[in-house]
């Protein structure tokens, strides 16, 4: 849709928040100017490699994903989606959980591949998670993983391909 502006007068600014031609000059659209709730960046990473725990200790998947966020009142938006969850032998089950630099956000899963027997299993996890790091350094997403009882739990098995996605929104 065309507007058309007539008159003598003119036009010298829109007054009612919407974008002019104006501002696409460069750096004129900057994320100091953007409202609240507007999405700044977006990371992604993926990870295919085999990762097994025989431990009832936590242990990094592989699957991480950094991003520094432009304003400490941002917002940080984790999606995980950890594929190619199994157990096998014994009756395994595996923990998993989210982890920002060395602090722990959210417990993701406390039974995944779980059959109640020596079965095996498989499936994938995920979780979308809303964190609010109050930095504008750089803060490291990760997950984390170990077995419960006995046998193995592994994630990306055959190469299964999970990802991280970080989004940093306006506060």
């Amino acid at each position: 849709m065309t507007t058309t502006i007539t008159g003598a007068g003119g036009v010298s600014q829109v007054q009612d928040g919407s974008i002019g031609t104006a501002d696409f000059a460069a750096n004129a659209i900057t994320a100091a100017k953007l409202p609240a709730g507007s999405v700044l960046q977006v990371v992604h990473n993926n990870f295919n490699t085999h990762t097994t725990s025989s431990s009832g200790t936590y242990a990094d998947t592989g699957l991480q994903m950094s991003i520094t966020p432009t304003s400490s009142s941002s917002k940080i938006l984790v999606l995980v989606s950890q594929c190619g969850v199994r157990k096998e032998g014994g009756d395994a089950y595996m923990y998993l959980k989210l982890v920002r630099n060395s602090t722990d956000l959210v417990q993701i899963s406390i039974t995944s591949a779980y059959t109640g027997s020596t079965a095996l299993n498989s499936g994938s996890e995920s979780t979308c998670f809303l964190d609010s790091p109050n930095t504008t350094s750089s803060v490291g997403y990760k997950t984390q993983f170990f077995r419960g009882n006995v046998g193995n739990v592994h994630v990306q098995v055959n190469g299964v391909k999970s990802t991280i996605t970080l989004m940093e929104i306006a506060g």
